[in-house]
């Protein structure tokens, strides 16, 4: 178990910053690139089927649990490190009339509150980037992950070595860049799980659409709420050169997003 002081400080650094009103309001509601047409893309490269069980981890406030619930019928566990989150997924949830098919737990995805075996599928989007000890929370997966269930992953890919010095430290962390990997280091990781990659797909355009999205409503919010992004420690005057040195680096072929499906072997 990773129980390093400096990962459990970083847990709880992004879980704050993730359940801030402000960075709601910057990312929008899916909280990650593509948002819930790529989710769909997802659930149907896992090809869901109505009933199936489906653990959701960093769920967030639960839109990602919400639509596999309701969209296609699944029964979906969300776990996120934030109690602030989790709160919020749970009225969501009991608001959509869903709170049967969608139950959300605070809980750390290095450690899975869940017996072995009991999932059919397991997503994670935008999220594994994230997480101080990737190894620990991949084999995760697999143990609560049934023989031949699947793995479905939306995430930031870069390359560590040409990534510019504005993309980078504990921001650049939390904003799912610093710490992220490329796409066959992901699978990699996953392997060593005995998470076998089946399906990968590229949607850096996805990624420049939330850094333009990003943009904008930091622009906005600059104009009508300076205040509240000074008390949640956006750096206001750095923003600019961030974009773009995340354009350019996307652009590169340096930073990225994809789509990633891994299955469970037998063994």
């Amino acid at each position: 178990m990773n129980q390093h002081p400096t990962g459990e400080r970083m847990k709880a650094c992004c879980a704050a910053a993730y359940s801030s009103d402000v960075v709601s309001l910057l990312l929008g509601d899916s909280y990650h690139p593509g948002g819930t047409a790529l989710t769909r893309r997802l659930a149907d490269a896992l090809a869901l089927t109505p009933a199936a069980r489906v653990l959701d981890v960093a769920c967030g406030r639960g839109t990602t649990a919400l639509l596999l619930a309701d969209a296609y019928g699944a029964e979906v566990d969300g776990l996120d490190y934030s109690p602030g989150n989790i709160a919020l997924a749970q009225g969501a949830a009991q608001a959509a009339g869903l709170p049967g098919r969608a139950r959300f737990t605070t809980g750390d995805a290095e450690r899975l509150p869940y017996p072995d075996a009991v999932f059919d599928a397991v997503v994670c989007e935008c999220a594994l980037c994230t997480f101080p000890d990737k190894a620990r929370a991949a084999a995760e997966f697999a143990r609560v992950l049934r023989p031949g269930g699947r793995l479905g992953i939306t995430d930031v890919t870069i390359d560590p070595s040409r990534l510019p010095p504005e993309l980078t430290g504990l921001g650049a962390r939390i904003a799912c860049i610093a710490d992220a990997r490329p796409l066959p280091e992901y699978g990699e990781i996953l392997a060593s799980a005995g998470l076998r990659t089946v399906h990968t797909e590229r949607h850096d355009q996805a990624m420049l659409r939330m850094i333009d999205q990003i943009e904008a409503r930091l622009n906005l919010l600059r104009m009508t709420a300076r205040d509240k992004l000074t008390a949640a420690g956006v750096d206001i005057d750095a923003a600019p050169a961030a974009f773009s040195a995340a354009r350019t680096a996307v652009a590169d072929g340096v930073l990225g997003y994809a789509l990633l499906i891994a299955e469970r072997t037998a063994g």
